[in-house]
């Protein structure tokens, strides 16, 4: 089984608890999430229509300010699982870490890959893998750094999971161009990850090719409904990503003083170095509040931002009987 956060039912076995006494800031997914809107029961009982899939794509079009071909997919790790079947299997290489997912789906389908700690290390692989910004440690790339690279790679996939705070570093803009796929995720910045909505955005065959593989129903009714509705929703988009910002820098000054170093991040999750990441684990843990540690290093861990106040006063409590 591979390693990743939101793994709840572990954390439970390890430390008891029932599921809804936990706080899960392992994930970087939005605490305060999307309202659900009033749904037509036809959302449930009803095939998903080609209209409602259009007009899914026509608002994801406008905020990624693009206009080039788009899939939606049950989130972003569909496209991830169909990526390595588009074209004979070869070389990748991948800028690592990050999430594991990318190397695992194309390992599994035959491609040769390795993974690299520099950007320029990337050029010349026939399919190229970039996470931007960076999950877990936030590093990120401007779009023209990236376009650069796309020239040199048979094709460059570009995941931006964790760009919707940061709209200027999107290649959703370039991203018609053979040879580049921009990978968007819906469940993260608009905290509905149960939803399983993502997208793919690229030149119209190679889009034609992954729409062909998942087939004439890729998402649900609700799916499309609720995701149509909070793409166009240009005023929570604003306030969401405003408080975001806030809440990072608040929890950055509480890990402060808790003794932890910032090492990156992003304004959905933040990487911090602290003396032991397996203790700072445990000791949230105790306090019902999970977070993500990695196998390649001992003392970084990530943490989601907190929700509601009660979400907060629970964190900054557990930080507060750690700290030195």
């Amino acid at each position: 089984m591979r390693d990743h956060g939101g793994n709840l039912d572990m954390a439970r076995a390890q430390f008891g608890g029932a599921m809804e006494t936990w706080i899960d800031l392992s994930t970087g997914i939005n605490r305060c999430p999307y309202p659900l809107p009033a749904l037509p029961a036809s959302v449930w009982t009803d095939l998903p229509t080609r209209a409602a899939q259009d007009a899914l794509i026509e608002a994801a079009g406008a905020a990624f300010d693009t206009q080039a071909a788009i899939v939606p997919l049950a989130g972003a790790q569909s496209a991830i699982q169909m990526i390595p079947r588009l074209r004979p299997p070869g070389t990748a290489r991948i800028l690592s870490p990050t999430y594991n997912e990318h190397a695992a789906c194309l390992r599994a389908a035959g491609w040769q890959v390795t993974e690299v700690t520099e950007r320029a290390d990337l050029e010349g692989a026939d399919l190229a893998v970039l996470v931007n910004p960076n999950n877990p440690d936030g590093r990120s790339a401007e779009p023209e750094t990236l376009l650069e690279l796309a020239r040199t790679t048979g094709t460059l996939v570009v995941d931006e999971s964790f760009a919707d705070p940061y709209p200027a570093l999107s290649l959703a803009p370039h991203a018609g161009r053979e040879g580049l796929i921009v990978l968007r995720s819906f469940g993260k910045f608009y905290g509905l990850a149960g939803l399983r909505l993502g997208f793919a955005l690229g030149a119209p065959a190679e889009i034609a090719a992954l729409r062909e593989m998942a087939g004439p129903w890729p998402v649900s009714g609700a799916a499309l409904e609720i995701g149509s509705r909070a793409l166009g929703d240009t005023a929570w988009q604003r306030e969401t990503t405003a408080r975001l910002h806030r809440d990072a820098a608040r929890l950055d000054a509480r890990a402060e003083r808790a003794g932890w170093q910032l090492v990156g991040g992003t304004a959905l999750f933040r990487l911090y170095r602290t003396p032991d990441a397996l203790a700072a684990q445990t000791a949230l843990a105790r306090a019902r509040i999970w977070s993500r540690i990695f196998p390649w290093s001992p003392d970084l861990i990530r943490l989601g931002l907190p929700g509601a106040q009660e979400e907060w006063d629970r964190v900054e409590n557990a930080l507060g009987a750690i700290a030195p």
